[in-house]
């Protein structure tokens, strides 16, 4: 797999195979949380595609997934996403299912129903609690 760096707001995830790498056009561009989030997004998705594919005898060797997002404010935060499936080989009559599958993604969900986060600050005095690594 191989994520590309495409902007300071969108990437785009090539699920061929091979190992995983991460490009981007200048040496100047970071992998920001952003771009990490929009990632995580993209390879749920493109698990949950390739796994129906499997056994719908589709093929998914040129299913590529791009992400965007925008930014929202009062807090700054990303307040849109969006997820492209470019998929040239995928028959016209499979799309409709292969976008109920892409809704299923895990993250995607946890992005609809967002958990409750807490932060803890600990000293050299406070044990973490039991289980936490």
């Amino acid at each position: 797999m191989k994520i590309t760096l495409l902007s300071d707001e969108r990437i785009r995830l090539d699920g061929r195979a091979g190992p995983m790498t991460i490009e981007a056009e200048s040496a100047e561009t970071t992998y920001s949380p952003f771009h990490m989030l929009a990632s995580s997004l993209a390879t749920c998705t493109l698990s949950v595609l390739h796994s129906w594919a499997t056994n719908a005898k589709v093929p998914a060797d040129d299913l590529a997934i791009e992400v965007g997002w925008t930014f929202a404010e009062d807090p700054h935060r990303v307040g849109t996403m969006e997820v492209d499936l470019q998929w040239p080989s995928l028959p016209e009559n499979r799309r409709a299912a292969a976008q109920r599958v892409a809704e299923l993604c895990t993250v995607k969900v946890t992005l609809k129903h967002p958990p409750e986060v807490t932060t803890a600050v600990r000293g050299a005095e406070a044990p973490a609690p039991a289980g936490a690594a």
